[in-house]
């Protein structure tokens, strides 16, 4: 894994924890809170840039939104006690398969597309 990969990973992960901190800003009336959501707004859009330089941009994105949405998905049912259901399982199931079937398609295809 190259550090391309390594930064879209940790974007995504940095995506969890923007998308968490939006609650705290209380409708961004409380100023901590929304400087930490300012803050993490950044770092997520500069490690991203740097991740997608060396990568196909539509396979980095969906990896980055992938772990995105499933992981806030998943702190929300963990930590936030937010509804967990077979229908819900299925759905991030479904977000980390067809993720994982782009970049094999992308690995399949090369440069031959």
């Amino acid at each position: 894994m190259n550090l391309n990969w390594l930064a879209v990973i940790a974007a995504g992960l940095l995506e969890i924890g923007w998308a968490h901190s939006i609650r705290a800003t209380d409708g961004f009336t409380r100023l901590v809170p929304t400087l930490v959501c300012g803050a993490l707004t950044l770092a997520v859009l500069v490690v991203l840039d740097f991740g997608m330089r060396g990568l196909p941009v539509g396979t980095a994105y969906a990896v980055f939104v992938g772990i995105g949405a499933t992981g806030t998905a998943l702190v929300g049912m963990i930590w936030r006690a937010e509804p967990v259901s077979l229908l819900r399982v299925t759905a991030l199931v479904l977000i980390i398969g067809g993720v994982v079937l782009l970049n094999v398609a992308d690995r399949l295809v090369g440069d031959h597309a």
